[in-house]
């Protein structure tokens, strides 16, 4: 899944985004963080190729002298028996120097090698989950942008239908001016209205120019126009989220290190060779005739057992016990506030479905309301402020309506988003 995402860092995106799943998309791969699923792989791997070497010779190299305050030697008479016989034997000198070259091979560990390759593959998953619970919010932040815009269009929409009413009514008033049958007030009030609704309209452009700036460079790709998304099912079977995956990932770690503690209480088994040049050597005795440099040489097999780490080990396995228990609660405190947040979006789009329930019959009313104030100014029943204010019931009312629409669907799909659908 994460090399599939990094393939895409490679091509070059020329498409517009249009719908949201579209942009969403887009974030995911334009989004600098991405780029950290890569460098956690290989990471992790760098690292377990460098435990794995810990199966190849260890060889050491080392230099000594040495001046000793005393060394082996013979007894007097021992020394003298030597003498009478013509032999001077000198003894080992107090200065002692070695250059030797040690290799040591491991045959058995025990496990070790093995637990601490898994504790560094999971370290790297658990880094992994957290990266995707970052990634996972991009989502969230496409959604607040787009379904801003998609609130934005439906609200200039409006604008412009306001403005066409209002030039309409403006162009009847005008001419009923010339005919003497309204004041120059009543003209100038819907003009004055008609500006101000114009004002409105320089406002929610500014606005939109502003989030489509914001999603484009979010995205990554010029994002044009936005595409109302239908009213999606909510599936039965949700997708688990990248928290309760993190917290999968943790519990696994915890498992590892487990097994790691009982690793490093089994017996080790290696082979080794020595090799040094220098005075004294292996043989003493000769050494303390001719006090010369000598090559020595030694092989064998070792066999090691520490156990040490039982000193420790109950509170080890304490402490990971502790790692599962704060892992579960968090699980526990996440699934509580996620089933809370999916209650409360539920509730809010049920809400919504009511209120949309009544909006077309409320705006028929206000529509007819409005016709009905036209044609009484039309003949003198009211004035012009009776008809700017149905005029704005009716255009509020309209708002009101897609307001609702949006909001239903930004609840849909904030609920998606909560579930992981």
């Amino acid at each position: 899944m994460r090399r599939f995402i990094l393939g895409f860092l490679m091509l070059p995106i020329m498409a517009q985004a249009q719908t949201l799943e579209e942009c969403q998309q887009a974030a995911e791969r334009n989004y600098p963080l991405i780029q950290q699923y890569g460098l956690i792989e290989k990471t992790t791997e760098l690292t377990v190729t460098n435990i794995q070497k810990g199966w190849l010779p260890q060889v050491s190299a080392s230099a000594q002298a040495t001046l000793q305050s005393d060394v082996t030697a013979f007894p007097d008479q021992i020394q003298k028996v030597y003498q009478t016989m013509g032999i001077d034997m000198e003894g080992l000198r107090k200065d002692q120097y070695r250059i030797g070259i040690d290799v040591q091979q491991a045959l058995y560990d025990g496990g070790v090698i093995k637990s601490q390759k898994a504790i560094v593959r999971q370290q790297g998953e658990v880094q992994a989950a957290q990266n995707e619970i970052n990634m996972y919010i991009v989502r969230k932040r496409v959604n607040e942008m787009y379904f801003g815009l998609l609130l934005i269009d439906e609200q200039i929409q409006l604008n412009k239908d306001l403005q066409e009413l209002l030039s309409s009514n403006e162009m009847k008033l005008s001419s009923m001016l010339k005919g003497g049958t309204a004041a120059e007030s009543d003209y100038q009030n819907v003009k004055a209205e008609r500006l101000n609704v114009l004002q409105q309209m320089t406002s929610l452009q500014a606005q939109r120019q502003a989030l489509m700036r914001m999603l484009t460079a979010f995205c990554g790709i010029e994002v044009k126009e936005t595409v109302k998304p239908a009213a999606a099912t909510m599936l039965q079977n949700s997708g688990q989220r990248p928290e309760l995956k993190a917290i999968d990932a943790q519990l696994k770690l915890a498992d590892a290190q487990e097994k790691a503690l009982d690793a490093v209480l089994m017996p080790k088994l290696g082979v080794f060779a020595q090799g040094g040049y220098g005075y004294p050597g292996y043989n003493l005795f000769e050494d303390m005739m001719s006090r010369r440099f000598s090559l020595n040489w030694m092989i064998g097999a070792r066999l090691t057992w520490n156990i040490g780490s039982l000193y420790t080990r109950k509170n080890d396995k304490a402490k990971i016990q502790l790692q599962r228990q704060t892992a579960e609660i968090n699980r526990n405190v996440f699934l509580f506030n996620n089933n809370l947040e999916q209650i409360q979006q539920n509730e809010n789009i049920e809400r919504y479905r009511k209120l949309m329930a009544d909006d077309e019959e409320i705006i028929t009313l206000r529509s007819n309301i409005r016709k009905a104030a036209e044609s009484k100014l039309s003949h003198g029943i009211i004035d012009v402020n009776d008809l700017v204010k149905e005029i704005t019931n009716e255009n509020a009312a309209k708002v009101h309506s897609r307001v609702h629409e949006i909001e239903m669907l930004k609840e849909i799909y904030d609920l998606k988003y909560t579930t992981n659908q």
